[in-house]
């Protein structure tokens, strides 16, 4: 399953009690509707909690307010309820895969900079365009 969200906070690393390194974030779903009839148009954010376990190198990418692509599982949510009786209810999604597609806060360190080396050489590629698929009859 694949999911797109913006991270809510700094991704943070956590150890387990065999001593592996988990990446935590959560990461907002944003999604509107109007209801059948209706002028209002009604916002809806879902809110899912992530853990990453293959490296927790990447956990200095994962900066607030930075846009992702996860594959990976969505866990059975869990249910509960709070202090006053009220139902509550939680998502979580075992990751496979991260994808960055961009935003978030700048870090400190090399990171911009290898960000930046791979934004230009993926630009370099598209620039790169063979010149008969150029000649083409387009309408336009």
């Amino acid at each position: 399953m694949e999911i797109t969200g913006r991270l809510t906070r700094d991704a943070q690393v956590r150890t387990t009690q065999t001593d592996k390194e988990v990446v935590g974030f959560t990461i907002a779903i944003n999604d509107s509707y109007r209801k059948k009839g209706a002028t209002e148009v009604t916002q809806l954010v879902t809110y899912i909690d992530c853990s990453y376990r293959r490296s927790a190198a990447i956990a200095t990418y994962l900066t607030k307010g930075t846009i992702v692509q996860l594959s990976g599982r969505l866990n059975e949510p869990r249910i509960w309820q709070d202090m006053e009786g009220t139902p509550r209810a939680n998502l979580s999604f075992t990751v496979g895969e991260i994808k960055i597609l961009g935003g978030g806060t700048k870090s400190n360190g090399g990171s911009t900079q290898e960000t930046k080396l791979t934004k230009d050489s993926k630009a370099a590629q598209a620039v790169a365009v063979p010149t008969d698929a150029v000649a083409d009859d387009l309408p336009f």
